[in-house]
């Protein structure tokens, strides 16, 4: 990321959403994973989720929206062939990442997108996909890598103070 000069206060407010309707849960899940990575940034002097004086607004969501068509009735294949045919799945992720300046009235918007590919039965995964633990690992790493990418977007802008 570009180095802020003179880092100011920010209220972060996150929303994990899916198929564009809020998802507390997930969001629950992923408030710290995502404060962690806007404090590692560099970006901002302090990161509260409390208003705070003279602090901008940096409002992320996540949003998971379906990539490939028909899940469910690729499992439902997959189960009939007891795993011969294999299938992979796509969830895609946009991260959408705006904010505000203190005293300024319209906001920088970025935004980025992932995926996770999950593979059922006997298939391969994709060139170049990287091989996670477990699904909550593989979207810690997504939500990482998209937020980073967004946040980089951000402080290149030269809106951006």
């Amino acid at each position: 990321m570009k180095k802020v000069a003179d880092p100011k206060p920010v209220q972060l407010v996150f929303e994990f959403q899916t198929k564009g309707a809020p998802n507390a849960r997930a969001t629950d899940r992923l408030s710290s994973v995502v404060s962690k990575e806007v404090k590692d940034s560099g970006l901002f002097s302090t990161v509260s989720s409390n208003p705070q004086p003279n602090a901008g607004m940096l409002s992320v969501t996540l949003n998971n929206v379906p990539i490939t068509e028909d899940a469910a009735s690729k499992g439902f294949v997959t189960g009939l062939t007891f795993g011969l045919a294999g299938n992979t799945v796509t969830d895609g992720y946009i991260c959408t990442v705006r904010y505000l300046a203190p005293n300024r009235t319209t906001p920088i918007v970025k935004t980025a997108r992932h995926a996770i590919h999950t593979t059922v039965g006997n298939t391969s995964a994709p060139p170049n996909a990287q091989k996670s633990p477990s699904a909550v690992d593989a979207v810690n790493q997504m939500t990482l890598d998209v937020l980073s990418n967004a946040l980089d977007d951000l402080s290149r802008d030269p809106a951006f103070e």
